[in-house]
C-alpha cells in the first residue's frame, strides 16, 4: 500500500496572522479548520484562506519543515509567500 503525500500548508487568518501546518489531506484539513475542529490558534480567526501548500514524500521531512516554517517571523514568511507568488503567477 502506498503512503500517503505528507503537506505542510500555511493558512492566512481573517487578522491577518499565519497559521502553519502539517497533514495528509489538505482539503480535509482545511473543512476542520473552517468548522471550527482544526486547531485552536484558528477558531474565530476566519476566514481562512489557504495561501501555502507544499508536498513531501515523508512525514519525517515534511514535520522537520513545518517546524522550521513555525519558528519563522511574520516578515520570513511573508518573503516566501512573495516569491512563491511570484514563481507561479
Amino acid at each position: 500500500m502506498k503512503e500517503p503525500d505528507h503537506y505542510v500548508y500555511i493558512l492566512e487568518c481573517g487578522d491577518g496572522s499565519y497559521y502553519t501546518g502539517y497533514t495528509t489531506n489538505v482539503e480535509q484539513r482545511m473543512q476542520m479548520h473552517k468548522s471550527g475542529k482544526g486547531a485552536k490558534y484558528t477558531r474565530g480567526r476566519g476566514p481562512l484562506r489557504l495561501v501555502y501548500k507544499q508536498r513531501f514524500s515523508t512525514k519525517r521531512e515534511a514535520m522537520q519543515v513545518e517546524y522550521d516554517m513555525k519558528k519563522m517571523k511574520r516578515k520570513d514568511k511573508q518573503a516566501l509567500l512573495q516569491k512563491v507568488m511570484e514563481d507561479n503567477p
